[in-house]
């Protein structure tokens, strides 16, 4: 019985933070730049993996629905705040794959990359759910080996915003700030065999992406 109440209080708290994310949403005056070459490559049947920084997620997840049709998937830590945020991603249209690189990681990888085998797009956070901030690890170059694939970064910028005191300085834009969602260039992380190879595209990937990060 117990059980029961605490995932229907749950489940309530899961519907309440969706709808709550979406309206709070609402107010952001959203600009999009750079969407259409890696979503071009998409629809005539290239695989794609959008990839950010844990610090910006949060202002992308309500524009994010729009990618319910193309069966996108997500890797999300197995913890309490995991679960919280992967009802929230189902519900946006994302399938979720529970794992970390602290646990169960190579299970969840390997459910990704089947993932995008088949419906050819994925979205993944590089410096994963704890961190360090601006260190991108080796799942997304792991990821991006799936043949065919193409690597896009994204970045949120608002101009009005409030950081939080966490790892990540987590960004929440302010209500009714000008947001804007910028996607990078296609890149091809396929790395040679060595692991100096691999290394190279996992800095490479870094370095792209650490400028629009706020620390």
């Amino acid at each position: 019985m117990l059980k029961k109440y605490k995932y229907a209080l749950t489940n309530k708290l899961q519907n309440f933070l969706y709808h709550l994310i979406r309206a709070y949403s609402w107010t952001f005056r959203f600009r999009v730049e750079n969407e259409k070459p890696w979503l071009e490559y998409l629809k005539q049947g290239g695989r794609i993996l959008l990839c950010c920084w844990h610090q910006q997620f949060f202002s992308a997840i309500r524009y994010f629905k729009n990618y319910a049709v193309y069966n996108p998937a997500l890797m999300i830590s197995k913890s309490h705040d995991g679960d919280i945020i992967a009802k929230i991603a189902e519900k946006t249209g994302w399938h979720t794959v529970r794992g970390s690189s602290s646990r169960d990681g190579g299970r969840a990888l390997r459910a990704m990359i089947a993932h995008m085998e088949k419906y050819g797009f994925a979205g993944h956070v590089v410096d994963g759910p704890r961190g360090p901030a601006g260190i991108v690890k080796a799942g997304v170059i792991k990821l991006a080996q799936t043949p065919g694939t193409l690597v896009v970064p994204f970045y949120l910028s608002a101009d009005r915003a409030w950081y939080f005191k966490s790892w990540d300085r987590f960004m929440l834009p302010k209500p009714f700030a000008r947001v804007t969602l910028r996607y990078g260039e296609m890149l091809d992380l396929t790395s040679g065999a060595s692991e100096d190879d691999f290394e190279n595209q996992r800095v490479r990937l870094e370095k792209i992406m650490l400028p629009a990060l706020h620390i």
